[in-house]
């Protein structure tokens, strides 16, 4: 029986390991896409690229470590000051 626990505590910890990776491959492909609308007058691309960090910062709750989280809510953070600052956020 102990053996048994022993293979699912096991197979949680690479489940949220893996959700943990897959929100930083979010958060990195939610960067990469957050670079052009950091020009002038592209700014209206974050409305686009935010609901992406949004569902990466999701995946990361869902893990049981904090590092894709947080590097989605930083870009969220990053994203929506640009935003407000160029008037796109009412």
């Amino acid at each position: 029986m102990s053996g048994d626990r022993l293979c699912i505590d096991r197979g949680d910890a690479i489940f949220g390991f893996m959700l943990n990776l897959f929100s930083i491959v979010i958060g990195l492909i939610a960067l990469l896409l957050g670079i052009v609308p950091f020009l002038p007058f592209f700014a209206w691309g974050y409305w686009f690229v935010i609901p992406i960090a949004i569902i990466g910062a999701a995946i990361g709750a869902l893990s049981s470590r904090s590092s894709g989280r947080n590097l989605n809510l930083i870009l969220i953070l990053i994203f929506g000051l640009r935003l407000m600052l160029g008037g796109g956020l009412i």
